[in-house]
């Protein structure tokens, strides 16, 4: 109960970080939101850790994975970022989980997790409601939806990178390595982008990075106290507050096609895992 719990506030927080981003696109280059959102991490996070946490700030026991997870959400924020400046928010959500799907494909070959048949099905028809929203052929061929795909994908990615991290590094310590790896790989990219910010964009950028390390952290918990095939379709939940999100600020709300194909990808998603829970299998 404690990982849903961490896990659902998680997912209901963070679609206010892609609403902020959204609206700041217009004003502000994407490069220089991502480098935000990764610096006011860190300066968040630094004195909480350092005055309450002193103990969490050790040397990480698997440095290579840090760096790699680093990278893979700095890509993930990046991609996303450019599909929601081109999509509306309920679009770009939807395309982007498929991650769950991916959770359950790498959990079963780096995580050694069980995975019924069930669940390799339900990749399948999850894969299908992606299809569905895009509708190849059918609509004019759109970049944003093919990079929304592909965060969707890195996603995955990442969550099995935090899982596995779980079992070794602190939570505090992972939160914070993303976010000094993000701001230093990005800050050379000021140079070609930087816009000074008004003082109100200033502190939207801020709530950028305060909204980014209590979501990140909720999410790095729950898996401590979970394994990541478990909690994977608990991130459905994330389209009524991105919905809602959407709307107040954009008045987007999702097409026919982007319900149609939501309600696949989250039906095989649920169906599955509640079945296989029954049955004992996970």
């Amino acid at each position: 109960m404690r990982a849903i719990f961490l896990n659902l506030s998680a997912h209901t927080i963070l679609p206010i970080n892609y609403g902020i981003a959204k609206f700041l696109a217009d004003q502000i280059p994407i490069l220089q939101i991502i480098w935000a959102r990764h610096f006011f991490t860190v300066i968040c996070i630094f004195p909480i850790m350092f005055f309450f946490f002193k103990k969490e700030i050790i040397r990480s026991e698997n440095p290579k994975l840090q760096l790699l997870r680093g990278l893979v959400l700095l890509a993930v924020n990046i991609s996303f970022l450019y599909s929601v400046t081109v999509l509306p928010l309920a679009k770009a959500l939807t395309l982007t989980f498929i991650s769950p799907f991916v959770v359950t494909i790498f959990s079963s070959f780096f995580l050694s997790e069980k995975v019924g048949l069930q669940r390799w099905t339900a990749v399948i028809i999850g894969f299908s409601g992606a299809i569905v929203v895009i509708r190849p052929g059918y609509v004019p061929f759109e970049l944003g939806s093919l990079v929304a795909l592909f965060c969707g994908f890195a996603y995955g990615f990442y969550i099995i990178i935090t899982r596995k991290l779980s079992n070794s590094d602190s939570s505090l310590l992972t939160l914070i390595m993303t976010g000094v790896i993000g701001t230093i790989v990005m800050t050379p990219t000021l140079a070609f982008v930087w816009v000074t910010p008004s003082k109100e964009q200033w502190f939207l950028l801020f709530l950028i990075g305060v909204v980014t390390m209590i979501g990140h952290l909720l999410l790095i918990l729950s898996f401590k106290f979970s394994e990541a095939s478990k909690l994977a379709p608990l991130s459905y939940f994330e389209i009524v507050s991105n919905t809602i999100v959407g709307y107040l600020l954009f008045k987007n709300f999702p097409d026919n096609w982007t319900l149609i194909g939501l309600f696949i990808i989250i039906s095989s998603g649920l169906f599955v895992f509640y079945r296989e829970k029954k049955i004992g299998i996970i």
